[in-house]
């Protein structure tokens, strides 16, 4: 469970970031135009999209990259909005648990 509970944090706070990309369509720009400018709002989706990849294979990426990408949240925004850092810092959390105690669910799963 410990090894699942990050990535699918991830990929739920992936799409929840992606929704506010969605006000891009209700400005009356043209295609090419609407197109640039929702590629540029998914830009943070893709970054953790690419996180979530490589920490797939090394668990201590993923704890590295969220948490400092919460510390990055933090810092760019300030403490505004919890609803963008606490999810960073909780995956990040949970991914440096996870490469903590890896030996002993292998362990686990074994017996």
């Amino acid at each position: 469970m410990l090894r699942w509970v990050p990535r699918i944090l991830c990929i739920l706070f992936a799409a929840f970031i992606s929704l506010f990309a969605m006000d891009v369509f209700g400005q009356g720009a043209g295609f090419w135009k609407t197109f640039l400018a929702l590629l540029i709002h998914l830009i943070p989706t893709f970054l953790m999209i690419l996180i979530l990849i490589l920490s797939w294979r090394g668990v201590w990426i993923g704890a590295i990259f969220f948490i400092l990408s919460g510390i990055g949240c933090v810092v760019w925004q300030g403490l505004k909005y919890p609803v963008l850092y606490i999810p960073l810092f909780l995956v990040g959390f949970l991914f440096l648990i996870n490469w903590l105690f890896r030996k002993e669910a292998q362990k686990a799963l074994e017996n």
